[in-house]
This record gives structure tokens, C-alpha cells and sequence, in this order.
């Protein structure tokens, strides 16, 4: 396990804050919208379908999340509810932003960003007897610097952290979006505090089966359990790790092969069911490119492509099961990580695939049999400039990545895009178009 225990002598230099943006997509949207400032606002999923995110006051008035925005619209439409489109180009960039002030106030080796809209930040540097101050100073910086407000949760582990989190968000008046606790007696409270299913780490049918089983439902009762107990009935070495992390314990931090993920994939809904060859081979490229951008962010590369199709639920050919997904996959002579290498494959796996007369909705490219980029070797046979070809994959990324949506790809992805998911309430992208920057009048 590698863990380490925890002194309470000590229990100030190990401190760690996880500094969580308040309901991030809704918070960009309202960031360009000071009208939108304490009313109620949700932005939809990918083809508008389902509700990611709610402001507070759209919670308040009972928008459920991830429910079906065609089941919320009279709700929504009573109640005067704004509503967008995932505009990911919007929340990418105010992402990097957060997290870049982060790396700037408390320096990049003391953040680790753990999601789009998450980072945990080291507080080792600091006395215990600042830390409430320190923390204050993070959350004021950020929504200084951003405009994005933040919550910040500091305890001696990663899970009593996202406790902490969670309760400065639970009342955010009372503790202005800062909670810490560095003392057994404010642990032991939030432990009580804290439902089971809302520990970091316990989905919901561990839930019900730590209530129904041995009556567990709190944090408190939780962090009691032997680490026996976590390895049988809460999956082993990860059980393990939690129940130490909330008897406040920290763990070393995961090794770089298990931060690395060991399949990358990319699937989306098509903007409307589609029947043409051509736009299903269009998307498949487009997914492939950008499941190529994730491998070689993380310095790796795949040997083995796979791709699926999803038919159209209502369709009734009897050679075809409805709503099947069908797929296939190819093992490529060697691994590789460059788009073009991937792409040709790819594509013609959807050739295997493709049903005449069939309508899609959904489409998607898994890389498997992911190694380490720096193992695979270069080609005796081909010119240097061809073993190279990572110069040219890094700079379409990093000027895809500083212009967004893709300004340049590869001639398989189409221009067109007609099989593009709906986005048909998207707000502008006021940091990465110039074309639509803001206007202030």
C-alpha cells in the first residue's frame, strides 16, 4: 500500500485542500451573464439530452440532476430557468485558467489537478495555525483572478479533504466556502456529519450494502471498520487505502503506471441518426484524433484499435438487432500514438461494421494495449523524418489546444460535420474565438 502514518505531532505538515469549483459549468455561463448572478441556470449534456449541471437556485426549485431535459422543460419553462448547451470549449479554457492560478499562488510540484473543475493542492509548506487563513487566500485569489467561485476543503488525507469540501459547500453562508479541519475532535464531527454514500470512493451500491448488512451509515462508523474488512467487502487494496485515509492516514500517492490509464476511448451521439457511410467514417476519424490527443498527453501509445456503432433503436431490420452495437478491432504492428497511424485502420473498420440501410446514433474508438511511448522503438527501414513524426503530432495538439475545436485535423475527420452532436443552446466561446469575444457596451 505504501502508506504512511500519520503522527499527531506531525498532522501539520501532511495537510492537503482540494479546491472544487461551485457548480463549474453553471459558474462560466454566469460569468459573461452577470444577469445570471442568483438565478437559477442548467447547462445540458452532449446532443442537449440530460441536465449536467445546476446552479443553487436550480436545485432549490427541484431540477433533478441528470434527469432528461424534455422531462424538466415545464419546470424549467415555469420557473423562468436559463438553460445552455455544454460549451466545452468555454469550460476547457476557464478550466486551465483556475488551475494555472493555483499553480501560480502555491507553486505547479504542489498541484495536482484531478479533474476539469478539482485540483488537490499540497499545504505542507505551511504552519498549521495559518491554514485557515492560507485557504481563505486561495478561494479569494481564484474568484479574484477567474471570476469562478470555489470551494476549499483541507484535512490531513485526500478522502477527509473531499469531506471537508463538502461540507463548506453544504453551507456556504456559514462557512464561507472554507472548511478545515485539522484537529480529531472537527474529523470526527465531519466523519458524523457525512452520510456513507457520500464518501469519496463508495458508490451507491456499497451504500446500501454497508446500511443493509452491518448498518453503516456514516463516515464515522466507516472509518471504525478493520482494514480486514475493506479488503474483503469494499474491492481490496482500494477498500484498504480508504478506510487508512479516513482514520487519517495518508497514502502515497498512486504510481505513475496506475495514474495511466490502460484504455482510452471516445464516443459521442450523433446530432441526429445517420445512415451515410461517410459521415459514420468522418466521426469515427474525428474520435480517433482525439483519443490519439489523450494517449500522448499522458506519453503513451496503443497497439490495439478497437471501434463500435450503435443502431437506431426503432430500427426494425430483422437482420439486425435494434439498438445493437456492433464492433470490431485490429491489432496494429506496432504501437503507436500518431493520429494518422490510427486513423487509417480506424476507418476501415468500418467498413466491417456498416450495414446498408441502418440508421446510427452513436459511434466510438477504444486504444487498448497501451505501453509507455519512450519503449517502442524507431524503424530501421524509414527515413528519420517519418520516425519523428511526435514533432508534428505535439504541434497540431498544442495549436488545437490554444485555438480549440479543432483547427487543425486531418482530411478523414470532413469539414462539414453534419452528424455533429446538437448544441443548439451553446452560449459564444468568449476566450477562444475572436469572432466572438465578448462585447462589453
Amino acid at each position: 500500500m505504501n502508506c504512511s502514518s500519520l503522527q499527531a505531532g506531525d498532522r501539520d505538515k501532511k495537510m492537503k485542500a482540494i479546491v472544487d469549483c461551485n457548480n463549474f459549468y453553471c459558474s462560466c455561463e454566469r460569468l459573461f451573464k452577470p444577469a445570471l448572478r442568483n438565478q437559477p441556470v442548467v447547462v445540458l449534456s452532449n446532443n442537449d439530452g440530460c441536465i449536467i449541471s445546476r446552479s443553487d437556485e436550480a436545485k432549490q426549485l427541484g431540477v433533478e440532476m441528470a434527469g432528461p431535459y424534455f422531462m424538466a422543460k415545464p419546470l424549467i419553462e415555469k420557473h423562468g430557468v436559463s438553460v445552455f448547451s455544454s460549451n466545452y470549449n468555454l469550460y476547457g479554457d476557464l478550466s486551465w485558467r483556475v488551475m494555472e492560478t493555483l499553480r501560480i499562488i502555491i507553486g505547479k510540484q504542489n498541484v495536482e489537478v484531478y479533474s476539469v473543475d478539482e485540483a488537490f493542492v499540497d499545504l505542507s509548506i505551511f504552519p498549521a495555525e495559518e491554514l485557515q487563513h492560507i485557504a481563505t487566500e486561495i478561494k479569494d485569489t481564484v474568484e479574484q483572478w477567474t471570476g469562478i467561485k470555489v470551494s476549499v476543503g483541507v484535512a490531513p488525507t485526500k478522502v477527509l479533504s473531499k469531506l471537508a469540501n463538502r461540507l463548506a459547500k453544504k453551507n456556504k453562508e456559514k462557512t464561507n466556502c472554507v472548511v478545515v479541519l485539522d484537529t480529531e475532535e472537527k474529523i470526527k464531527r465531519a466523519l458524523e456529519l457525512t452520510p456513507v454514500g457520500d464518501v469519496w470512493g463508495v458508490g451507491y451500491q456499497y451504500a446500501q450494502k454497508l446500511k443493509e448488512n452491518w448498518f453503516i451509515d456514516d463516515a464515522l462508523q466507516l472509518s471504525k471498520m478493520s482494514e480486514a474488512f475493506a479488503k474483503t467487502h469494499l474491492g481490496g487494496v482500494v477498500g484498504v487505502r480508504l478506510i487508512r485515509e479516513l482514520k487519517g492516514i495518508p497514502c502515497k500517492e498512486m504510481d505513475d503506471e496506475l495514474v495511466t490509464k490502460k484504455m482510452i476511448a471516445t464516443t459521442r451521439m450523433f446530432g441526429s441518426p445517420v445512415g451515410n457511410i461517410t459521415d459514420i467514417k468522418e466521426a469515427v476519424a474525428t474520435y480517433t484524433s482525439r483519443a490519439a490527443e489523450k494517449l500522448r498527453r499522458q506519453n503513451s501509445a496503443a497497439s490495439i484499435i478497437s471501434v463500435f456503432v450503435v443502431a437506431k433503436e426503432e430500427n426494425h431490420n430483422v437482420s439486425f438487432n435494434r439498438g445493437a452495437t456492433h464492433s470490431n478491432y485490429i491489432t496494429l504492428p506496432r504501437a503507436t500514438s500518431f493520429t494518422n497511424e490510427l486513423i487509417k485502420p480506424a476507418v476501415a473498420l468500418v467498413d466491417t461494421l456498416y450495414k446498408k440501410g441502418t440508421l446510427y446514433k452513436k459511434a466510438g474508438v477504444m486504444l487498448s494495449g497501451i505501453v509507455p511511448d519512450e519503449s517502442i522503438q524507431g524503424n530501421l527501414f524509414l527515413p528519420e523524418t517519418k520516425n519523428c513524426e511526435r514533432r508534428l503530432m505535439d504541434m497540431i495538439d498544442n495549436i488545437n489546444f490554444s485555438q480549440r475545436d479543432d483547427v487543425l485535423k486531418f482530411a478523414a475527420s470532413g469539414t462539414t460535420r453534419d452528424w455533429k452532436m446538437r448544441q443548439e443552446l451553446r452560449s459564444g466561446r468568449y476566450t477562444t474565438r475572436w469572432e466572438e469575444l465578448y462585447e462589453v457596451h
